[in-house]
């Protein structure tokens, strides 16, 4: 009998100066609240997982703030990623000594994408995790990769980058839609599903979680490996429990917190 491949539910949280903040397609920032009330509160709910981005670490090009992360691995006992800034070898080490279970990288990978290679090398492929944030093209025809928060536009078409990213040792990769983030639309359940037929690494869909439904889709149609989310969790749209039970009620393979 084949083991059952749950499918995760991930609550993000974007942290700027040591708090946690909220915005619509990476623009009008608001401050939110503790990210260790946020990490208590997604424990007890049953979070699979908890991502973590310091969201403007690599647009002022500095090192991540270790206060905050190292409070809430103390904390809290559900695998962490961690991410913004990254782009060294060193930078991995710190996340890793903070608490960080994955380590994930997104604008220091497109500068550098032999830093996956090194990084998985170092700690193995399953805590390299490569962070995308893709928009569709103003045409229509695919999607683009962009970096820096979403802010600066790089030419690389986001399928190739998702290949690339797999062949250098990524364990894993989050599909950001910029185009989603933060409105509740939906996800981009074809951006997922032309990523899931090139890549045999995890997927995580993130950007545009609004309803119950948007789950079921992006996990079934999309066939994403796992849904991240932030609005819908932190204003109280739906709670991870919440989420989970739906999606079981509707054939979906996922761990319940009785379980």
């Amino acid at each position: 009998m084949r083991d059952v491949i749950y499918k995760r539910i991930i609550p993000c949280l974007d942290v700027d100066k040591g708090r946690v903040t909220r915005g619509v397609q990476y623009q009008n920032i608001k401050d939110i609240g503790d990210p260790l009330e946020y990490a208590r509160k997604y424990d007890a709910d049953g979070a699979d997982e908890l991502v973590f981005y310091d969201i403007t670490a690599s647009s002022d090009g500095r090192e991540i703030d270790m206060g905050w992360a190292n409070q809430v691995a103390e904390e809290v006992f559900m695998p962490l990623t961690i991410g913004g800034g990254v782009s060294t070898l060193e930078d991995c080490r710190r996340l890793h000594l903070a608490g960080a279970d994955k380590i994930s990288m997104d604008s220091g990978a497109v500068r550098n994408p032999d830093l996956i290679r090194i990084a998985s090398d170092y700690f193995g492929a399953q805590c390299v995790v490569v962070s995308m944030q893709v928009k569709r093209r103003s045409n229509g025809r695919g999607w683009e990769t962009f970096v820096k928060g979403g802010r600066e536009a790089t030419g690389m078409d986001a399928l190739e980058w998702a290949v690339k990213a797999q062949t250098l040792g990524a364990g894993e990769l989050v599909l950001n839609s910029i185009d989603g983030d933060g409105t509740k639309a939906g996800y981009d359940v074809a951006l997922c599903a032309a990523v899931k037929e090139i890549v045999d690494i995890p997927v995580i869909a993130s950007g545009g979680a609004g309803t119950l439904e948007d789950f079921l889709e992006v996990l079934t149609v999309g066939r994403a490996d796992a849904a991240l989310a932030a609005s819908v969790f932190h204003y109280g749209t739906f709670t991870v429990g919440e989420v989970k039970r739906y999606l079981h009620d509707n054939g979906v393979p996922v761990r319940l917190l009785e379980e």
